[in-house]
């Protein structure tokens, strides 16, 4: 795969390389706009553990902006859900369950 070129690969392996080089900057504050879109279901799992595990170095801030609910509950610390560009809600990631906040962002 190394030898490949970026525009050969899936849509969902050119995601992964994105962030690879993304992060390959070591960047202070990472911005991932939805990192799981074209991703199979078991490298977004992966995904999600190196995000967690990056949060908890605490060494760059992670902004993520994602419509996988279940993802951006599981890894957000605090949350800002916006419509039409106004905040709607935001609180602490502890919360989103209890704020209801899936039915804020149901497609």
């Amino acid at each position: 795969m190394k030898h490949r070129r970026g525009g050969d690969l899936s849509g969902g392996q050119q995601q992964q390389l994105a962030i690879a080089r993304a992060l390959a900057s070591e960047p202070r504050v990472l911005v991932l706009d939805e990192p799981t879109e074209g991703i199979q279901p078991s490298i977004i799992k992966d995904i999600g553990r190196v995000i967690r595990s990056l949060a908890n170095k605490g060494d760059m801030a992670i902004v993520l902006v994602e419509q996988f609910y279940e993802f951006a509950e599981e890894l957000a610390d605090n949350y800002t859900v916006l419509s039409r560009g106004q905040v709607v809600a935001q609180g602490a990631g502890c919360d989103m369950a209890k704020n209801n906040i899936q039915e804020l962002v149901a497609i």
